[in-house]
């Protein structure tokens, strides 16, 4: 069973800075993905950030310039450093990990509330 822990999250003022966290169980071996996507209250589940094997990483437009995703390939983990945040960019983050055979995981959320 593949675990994703997530960390960080939580209340920032406009303009601030947060970064998150995802550790997971499972083999760099059959990771073909690792990233982020966030779901505000009434909208759907939309890509934030996403690392693939091939090196390439993806970013939403919104976001693109402020948040930054990187990848510690020694601890199998993923963060998000996101700066200049804004109250749009409220949502609960989720952690996501797709393998080479087309499973996806997820993480259980972190809210993060942009506000003042």
């Amino acid at each position: 069973q593949v675990q994703l822990v997530e960390s960080g999250g939580g209340l920032v003022q406009p303009g601030g800075s947060l970064r998150l966290g995802c550790a997971t169980s499972a083999s760099i071996l059959s990771i073909n993905s690792m990233g982020w996507y966030r779901q505000a209250p009434g909208a759907q589940r939309e890509m934030v950030a996403v690392w693939s094997r091939d090196g390439i990483t993806n970013y939403a437009d919104s976001v693109k310039g402020r948040f930054t995703i990187s990848r510690d390939n020694a601890k199998n983990t993923v963060h998000l450093q996101m700066n200049s945040l804004k109250p749009e960019d409220t949502a609960v983050y989720y952690c996501n990990v797709a393998s080479l055979f087309g499973r996806q995981y997820w993480g259980q959320g972190t809210q993060v509330t942009v506000s003042s």
